[in-house]
């Protein structure tokens, strides 16, 4: 499945999702009263004392967390990975923050004794076998050209990468030696909302540090349809990334991966990715294998209550709507177009667009999967044969994906259901830069509409009557959502980001 876009009419909210991923400078580890870690060997098995629920907090609980910091800091390690700037811009080496640009300086010259700018970063990760195997994020080390980890007692030692996975934004990598401290992964208890957790990494590069707080929600879909984070407002900040989540006996329950923020900071929400998604995936990798998963080549997002009822669907309807359908990928090969609606899988109905994008990409690639599709108000059933998922770095930088809005230009129309519209033509074509294969009518002019913000060059391509090319097409469709007693009208409308559909409110009657 292709990675999904957040296509949206109107100005994007100020909240940025931020990767807690590394920290401008690289400042000595401290211990944080960790203890040393020579002379502690093997797997670490914090004892809280008591017995209880799976994770009631043991007697004393919350007032410290010292002692299990204590048994649980030893495994978890300081990562500084070094990776090349790929630029031809002039840099200077400043100490602790590596290659920064000159301003001003004119670039490189090219040759055989030119030498790459490099940058530092860090992040975190922890022991989770005694012979080295070490667990942290792959946005930490993917790019890196070296990797040298520091433990809590100060010993510095070079890893090498052995496996990461982009889709789930893990990674392994080793160090040599034997008899280093680790932890585990907690396979049988699920943590509950409301849970104490422990957050202990590397912030800033600061080292050994923790923070706490409880779990805050679980499943949440942030950036990956193949990880339902678990939501926690301990501390995390840049470079906490790849640190382990600990419940309150010192189990991991999880790998810090990223913050929610409008600064970069910690403002509270913190996810990490939960153990019954990570010990599979580094389990695999640190037998060597690759994780392969399915792909049918379509962009997929769920319709929203208003977009159901504008279709004349039941409220409970659920599925996958395409938004996109890569040309010559499996989904393309297969039959699927833009504005189906993915409505079962081999039999099994489909609850939303994550439910079909993790679905698919447990399928072996090679395989044939069927899906039930809505076309037009009528199903159709259509076979796929599923591939091999590219990487999300193949995936996220197609040509074209990530284009600027189109100026606001005032152009001429006609108004129809509140927008200023107008058929496809060779010169708004070329003033919009729209894509030879988008037809459909052009909004020409800024307007809202409800909530919906509209800019010249959006394409409304289709209503749920059909193709939507003439002005008098949208007047049917907005004149068949009347009868039909709906709020609003069902349209699919092109954006430079994409295809997305909505429920457009509908206009009192004049």
């Amino acid at each position: 499945m292709m990675k999904r876009k957040e296509f949206m009419l109107g100005a994007i909210a100020g909240l940025t999702f931020a990767a807690a991923a590394t920290a401008g400078g690289v400042i000595d580890w401290p211990s944080a009263q960790a203890g040393p870690v020579a002379g502690v060997t093997g797997r670490l098995s914090p004892n809280a004392g008591g017995s209880g629920l799976a994770f009631a907090p043991p007697q004393g609980a919350p007032l410290s967390f010292a002692d299990i910091f204590a048994q649980v800091a030893p495994a978890v390690v300081q990562i500084e990975v070094r990776t090349r700037v790929q630029s031809r811009q002039r840099f200077v080496q400043i100490p602790g923050l590596g290659a920064v640009p000159v301003p001003g300086a004119p670039p490189t010259e090219d040759g055989e004794d030119a030498e790459a700018p490099t940058a530092m970063g860090a992040g975190s990760g922890f022991f989770i076998a005694a012979n080295g195997f070490i667990v942290t994020n792959n946005h930490v080390v993917a790019d890196a050209t070296e990797i040298r980890v520091k433990l809590a007692d100060g010993r510095e030692m070079e890893a090498r990468l052995v496996g990461r996975d982009e889709s789930t934004d893990l990674a392994v990598i080793k160090v040599e030696g034997t008899d280093f401290p680790f932890v585990s992964f907690e396979e049988a208890a699920v943590p509950r909302v409301g849970d104490w957790v422990i957050a202990v990494g590397n912030p800033f590069g600061l080292g050994g540090t923790a923070t706490a707080g409880i779990v805050s929600a679980q499943g949440r879909d942030v950036d990956s349809a193949y990880v339902g984070y678990l939501q926690i407002d301990a501390a995390i900040n840049q470079g906490n990334s790849g640190g382990p989540t600990f419940d309150i006996y010192g189990r991991v329950i999880g790998v810090n991966s990223a913050i929610y923020s409008q600064t970069g900071g910690s403002v509270g929400i913190g996810f990490a990715i939960p153990a019954s998604v990570a010990k599979p995936i580094t389990d695999r990798l640190m037998r060597g294998e690759t994780i392969e998963r399915g792909y049918v080549g379509v962009g997929i997002q769920n319709l929203s209550r208003d977009q159901i009822e504008a279709l004349g669907l039941p409220s409970d309807f659920t599925g996958a709507w395409v938004g996109e359908v890569t040309p010559g990928g499996p989904a393309e090969a297969g039959g699927v177009r833009i504005d189906d609606i993915v409505t079962q899988m081999n039999g099994v109905p489909v609850r939303d667009r994550t439910d079909l994008t993790r679905r698919i990409g447990q399928v072996r690639p090679g395989e044939t999967i069927r899906l039930e599709v809505l076309r037009d108000g009528r199903p159709l059933a259509l076979s796929i044969r599923v591939r091999v998922r590219p990487p999300e770095s193949e995936l996220n930088n197609r040509p074209g994906q990530e284009q600027d809005d189109p100026a606001v230009v005032e152009g001429a129309g006609v108004s129809v259901g509140g927008l200023t519209v107008a058929p496809m033509s060779d010169t708004l074509r070329r003033r919009y830069s729209i894509p030879a294969a988008i037809d459909g009518l052009v909004v020409t002019t800024a307007e809202t509409v409800g909530e919906l913000n509209f800019r010249p060059g959006y394409v409304i391509t289709r209503s749920a009557a059909g193709p939507v090319r003439t002005p008098a097409d949208f007047e049917a469709a907005i004149a068949a959502a009347r009868r039909a007693n709906r709020a609003g009208v069902y349209l699919v409308v092109w954006t430079p980001q994409g295809h997305t559909p909505i429920a457009l409110p509908l206009p009192k009657p004049e």
